[in-house]
This record gives structure tokens, sequence and C-alpha cells, in this order.
């Protein structure tokens, strides 16, 4: 972890920003929270426990500005909350997210599934894609034999 808390401050420093306290506070929460997509509140009650002089609109502005950067992502599961993942380091595109309807599990997928769709895209739309995302909505495997396809209908349609 104190590796990858180095290659931040490192790209910190390449675009003149330093890793103030605050931020390293809040980076640390991602680091050790990587696997739950965790919302700007999320992020901020954490934060909380570890220092609890920082306030809210630093913890935003902290996201915002890792976001700026491309050190994390700001994802949307279609619910209207942001959520917030570090950035794959030697990924050349972003993974894709399954997103349980039932339970509001996210799980990931690292392969990058896309590859010759893209391709196609590209030519056929005269289009230079830089970077794409993924997201599937359904019924995640711990849930699908404890939901009926009724209660799955209901849920899609709201």
């Amino acid at each position: 972890m104190k590796e990858r808390l180095e290659r931040i401050k490192q790209q910190l420093h390449s675009h003149n920003y330093k890793l103030t306290p605050q931020r390293e506070s809040t980076v640390m929460v991602l680091l050790e929270n990587e696997e739950d997509h965790l919302s700007a509140e999320d992020v901020y009650m954490l934060v909380k426990e570890k220092s609890p002089e920082i306030g809210l609109a630093t913890v935003y502005r902290t996201l915002e500005l890792l976001s700026d950067l491309k050190i994390i992502h700001k994802i949307n599961f279609g619910d209207g909350v942001a959520r917030y993942e570090f950035r794959a380091e030697d990924a050349e595109h972003h993974h894709h997210h399954l997103v349980c309807l039932n339970c509001g599990s996210v799980d990931e997928i690292m392969e990058d599934l896309l590859g010759e769709v893209e391709k196609q895209v590209e030519h056929d739309f005269d289009f230079k894609i830089v970077d794409h995302r993924l997201t599937f909505h359904g019924i995640c495997h711990r849930c699908k034999d404890k939901v009926s396809s009724e209660d799955v209908k209901v849920k899609i349609s709201e």
C-alpha cells in the first residue's frame, strides 16, 4: 500500500499538487476499501474516523481532483449515487460491472470484453474511442434462486 501511495503522491506532484494530510487520509480510505465502490459520503464517514477535523467539502474536492487527474474513476450504477474506484494502473481500459437489482451488490469483470465491438464502432462511425465502460444490470448468482422473474420485472420498471 505504501508503494501505491507513493505513486499517487508522484502523480499529484507531476501536476503541481501536494499530498496534503487531508488528501492522504482520503486516499488511504480508498486504498483500504478498494473493493467496495464507495460513495463520497462513505469515504467521508470513514475519513472522519481517522481524521475528525476533515470536512465533507474537503473530501469532495479531493475526490474530484483525483478523478480529474485520472487516478480514480467516478462511476454511477444508475442509482444516482456517484461512486469511486481506482483506475487500474496497467489496464488499457476500464473494467466492467455487474450490478444486482435485488441486493445491490457490484461484481467486477476484469477482462475487456469489448475489443472487437470497439474496433467495429471506430470503423463504422469514424470515431476514435479513448475508453469505454459497461455495466450489466440483473440478478447476481447469490440472489437468482431467491428472486422470481416477476420481482425482477417490477424492479426494472421502477
